[in-house]
């Protein structure tokens, strides 16, 4: 599942393969864009907020959202693509690489000085150079719902989603459904921050430290089989802010107990 880790590593993918070349071929095969052609300006960065992409070439920048299943592959100019034409979204190349989105979202294209349209709103974002800890902390601790709401909510943090919400809920000891305020939101985040700066760098994701498939989450995706700590089978439900956002929760009910956290 596309997360901050995720986007930031495909954010560096795409600036090692394009930042400093000139855009010769583009192409965004949604309506809001379709007609806009960037074509002949320098790209000058790609970069990573939270778990939104931005392409900043000439003084635009196109921004996208890899949603639940969306990805940016890199090619050489011809090659043949390992994906379905019909699910691509949008071609961003130059005389030597091309980058095609396939089935992103969100997909804008603003002039850079009006990025913030598009990202202002994001809390700090733990792999971002301008991280601030003690905002995301004030900002996770004045939401007034339960912690795995108020961690996926883009606007306290930035990056973390479900997987996440799940795996560092269990890792502290803190039922998915306790009250914000009973939690210590300091060593939660603290614990995301390093958890997702180690999984930035990793080629796959892991909570346990083991990289073996089916091995690498303790709750995440496990309901019904036994907790890798105690035994207990892990339980499965649901939480949103609303029924239209609601997210699975996975939780084990003997290691997580207390709102307070171990």
């Amino acid at each position: 599942m596309p997360e901050g880790d995720t986007v930031h590593r495909t954010a560096r993918r795409l600036d090692e393969a394009l930042a400093g070349s000139e855009i010769t071929r583009f192409d965004l095969r949604v309506p809001q864009a379709a007609t806009v052609d960037l074509t002949g300006q320098p790209v000058h960065e790609v970069a990573a907020r939270g778990k939104h992409l931005l392409m900043r070439i000439g003084e635009s920048t196109v921004h996208s959202h890899l949603r639940m299943d969306g990805a940016w592959f890199v090619y050489r100019p011809g090659e043949r693509w390992r994906h379905p034409a019909f699910k691509v979204r949008a071609i961003v190349g130059t005389a030597e690489r091309e980058a095609v989105g396939v089935d992103i979202a969100g997909i804008e294209v603003v002039p850079t000085r009006d990025e913030a349209s598009l990202v202002g709103h994001l809390g700090p974002d733990p792999l971002a150079a301008d991280w601030d800890a003690a905002e995301a902390v004030r900002r996770l601790g004045a939401d007034q719902r339960s912690i795995h709401v108020a961690l996926l909510d883009q606007r306290n943090v930035a990056g973390f989603g479900n997987e996440y919400a799940a795996e560092l809920l269990f890792l502290r000891g803190i039922l998915p459904t306790a009250p914000t305020s009973e939690v210590d939101v300091a060593a939660l985040i603290d614990l995301g921050v390093r958890t997702i700066r180690a999984n930035r760098d990793r080629v796959h994701r892991t909570f346990t430290g083991v990289n073996r498939p089916g091995r690498t989450t303790w709750v995440y995706g496990r309901a019904g089989r036994p907790c890798r700590r105690c035994g207990t089978l892990i339980r499965k439900g649901s939480q949103g802010a609303d029924r239209t956002s609601e997210r699975v929760t996975f939780w084990c009910p003997h290691c997580q107990i207390s709102p307070l956290g171990s």
